[in-house]
């Protein structure tokens, strides 16, 4: 889909983007390959609520654009992880990207109670993170060890959607391994797939998005939210889709409460 965007988008997506990229004092592998590593960004309270942050760029692009915003979070309260991993067009794309996803889920906190997050394919990949109870069981990624809540933030949740509208000159399909894969793939690692017959992944999910998101179409949100039920949608008046992890914006605030609350016990 040829996407032209509006003056208001493009100046977001320059401001955003061109934030100089904040070094993490604690650096980690999680994994042998030289992309299975993370960045930590440990809060003042030792007992602070555990976020573990995964990045987007349409599964294509690395973490860096994403690190001011991980030390922000460190900055208000919560000690923040980012995880690297294999990216398409290099290393990764199906299997890979799924398999360095489910370890770092699995094993980073070392089973720490934690809010998994994303932006955008980051966001895909976080709810999909969510689900992974509801794949078949002899899946390599089944697992009931869960995230204690997860938070899309703008995310790509409908995988046919996104290669049916062309999002990012064929992102999807390139994270597939082409056309003839889709059909066998789609089932195991699109969230709205996986939900359309159970309904809910059992995770507290909320799914937040700007009212102005010119790079996510908005059904993605909106048709997530109905197949899974228990699902919160929090629309943000006048927000785009990267002023959510703008550090200091008013999006970022929202994210910020929203992220304490999902790391509170339930009610």
């Amino acid at each position: 889909m040829s996407r032209i965007p509006s003056a208001f988008a493009a100046e977001e997506e320059r401001r955003v983007l061109s934030i100089r990229p904040v070094l993490a004092p604690v650096h980690r592998k999680y994994g042998s390959h030289p992309h299975q590593v993370y960045d930590l960004w440990p809060a003042e309270d030792p007992d602070a609520p555990v976020v573990m942050l995964l990045h987007g760029g349409y599964w294509r692009y690395d973490r860096m654009h994403l690190t001011p915003f991980a030390a922000h979070l460190a900055q208000h309260g919560l000690t923040t992880i980012l995880p690297g991993f294999r990216r398409s067009g290099g290393a990764g794309g199906y299997p890979a990207t799924f398999d360095d996803i489910a370890l770092a889920v699995d094993t980073i906190t070392d089973g720490r109670p934690f809010v998994l997050a994303g932006h955008c394919s980051g966001g895909h990949l976080a709810l999909w993170a969510g689900a992974r109870a509801l794949l078949p069981e002899d899946s390599p990624w089944y697992t009931t060890r869960l995230p204690s809540a997860v938070l899309g933030l703008a995310p790509l949740t409908d995988l046919q959607a996104t290669i049916r509208d062309d999002l990012s000159d064929g992102a999807g399909l390139q994270l597939l391994g082409g056309a003839d894969q889709v059909e066998a793939r789609l089932p195991l690692v699109d969230p709205l797939t996986i939900l359309r017959e159970k309904g809910s992944t059992g995770v507290r999910t909320v799914v937040l998005h700007g009212e102005v998101d010119e790079e996510v179409p908005l059904g993605q949100f909106s048709d997530y939210a109905a197949v899974h039920h228990d699902a919160e949608l929090v629309t943000l008046p006048g927000i785009g889709h990267y002023t959510l992890i703008e550090p200091g914006s008013k999006a970022s605030v929202a994210v910020i409460d929203t992220l304490k609350r999902l790391s509170s016990p339930q009610p």
